[in-house]
């Protein structure tokens, strides 16, 4: 299966994404299950959400490697909605 996180960051809080944005990086690398991942762009260029993409069996483990997610742990996001996801294209 396949669930998409979509983040939305805090509003300003571009400095927190990129004080822990190598510890969300090595989160990525380590967990080997991240199929596709990058930010969110803003109308001035800066990062301010994120999309992922996970292959994991079920809901339960997208939502534990969120919780894990050193963005999380930071309070960088103002919202993250987890949703299956069936890929059609790509």
């Amino acid at each position: 299966m396949r669930f998409a996180l979509v983040c939305l960051d805090h509003p300003n809080a571009l400095q927190t994404r990129v004080e822990n944005r190598a510890a969300h990086l090595a989160h990525i690398d380590a967990s080997g299950v991240v199929e596709q991942a990058g930010p969110f762009i803003d109308a001035a260029g800066q990062m301010c959400g994120s999309l992922i993409v996970l292959g994991v069996a079920t809901r339960a483990e997208a939502e534990a490697w969120a919780v894990a997610d050193p963005y999380a742990k930071a309070g960088l996001f103002l919202s993250v909605m987890i949703q299956e996801w069936k890929r059609v294209i790509g």
